[in-house]
């Protein structure tokens, strides 16, 4: 008997709604053997970009072999397609719209197929509208219990699956200029300059008319003051001690962000320091 394998589920369904409980209730009918984890399912409405950057934050951190699925899907019942992907650490299954473009430009996939094989669908003519239901959740079940990735469907070149437009940061002398990338619950700004980038422990990075120095904790600075840090993600973000960076500042997602290396000391801790946000 095959090993059984994780399940961790992403989506912009909400909780307030049956229809997570129904994805996995469709999973259990499969196998309920299987454990099936969930990432979240408060990703904003039809934001493709955002659900691929949360899944690709998530993605090293399970076990080898857990099987993905990611259902933020404007395009559900379209010409897009349904896809399962092999990769280093295990599965992806989903729709072909560029919800796996982070995992692939980061990691690859070694194989993949478009869901055409109806033996593994939970009915055989599925809802143009709940495909999460009557696609991606008995496939993923059924991958999770070991069947072939080459069984569900017809083989796809790699080279051809949808991928959004990830700009990259620039490396200039002492300046690296990125963007910012995505926003989390607390209202930190995360750009796309990867941590591994910052290589003095001092530097400055300017957001509009800002130039905010760093730290290495969000109470680095007082209350309502910001500061730039390496967050537990590996990117360099923006923050605000104890308030909401993207409020208080009034970025956006796409604003471009400079950080610069610096003699200028970086930011200390406080004497009595108030209690920063929670990054986990």
């Amino acid at each position: 008997m095959s090993t059984l394998l994780p399940i961790a589920l992403l989506t912009d369904f909400g909780t307030e709604d049956v229809y997570v409980g129904v994805m996995k209730g469709v999973i259990a009918q499969i196998n309920s053997a299987l454990v099936c984890l969930d990432l979240t399912h408060h990703i904003p409405p039809q934001n493709v970009a955002l659900a691929s950057f949360q899944l690709m934050n998530a993605y090293p951190h399970f076990p080898q072999g857990t099987v993905f699925v990611a259902v933020v899907d404007p395009g559900v019942g379209s010409r897009r397609r349904a896809i399962a992907l092999q990769t280093p650490r295990g599965y992806l299954v989903g729709p072909d719209n560029g919800v796996f473009s982070h995992i692939l430009k980061d990691q690859g996939a070694i194989a993949a197929v478009e869901l055409s094989n109806p033996d593994y669908w939970y009915m055989p003519h599925p809802s143009t509208t709940f495909h999460g239901r009557d696609i991606f959740a008995p496939v993923a079940a059924h991958l999770a219990s070991g069947v072939s990735l080459t069984d569900l469907g017809s083989s796809l070149a790699r080279t051809d699956l949808h991928q959004l437009a990830l700009p990259d940061c620039q490396v200039t002398g002492p300046e690296i200029t990125g963007v910012i990338q995505a926003i989390d619950h607390f209202g930190n700004l995360i750009t796309n300059i990867p941590g591994a980038h910052v290589t003095q422990p001092t530097w400055l990075i300017q957001i509009g008319d800002r130039t905010i120095p760093s730290g290495t904790t969000y109470s680095a600075v007082a209350s309502g003051k910001p500061l730039g840090l390496i967050g537990s993600h590996g990117w360099v973000e923006i923050a605000v001690n104890g308030g909401h960076a993207q409020q208080d500042l009034a970025i956006k997602l796409g604003d471009p962000a400079t950080l610069t290396f610096t003699s200028v000391a970086p930011a200390g801790p406080q004497p009595s320091p108030p209690a920063g946000k929670i990054e986990e």
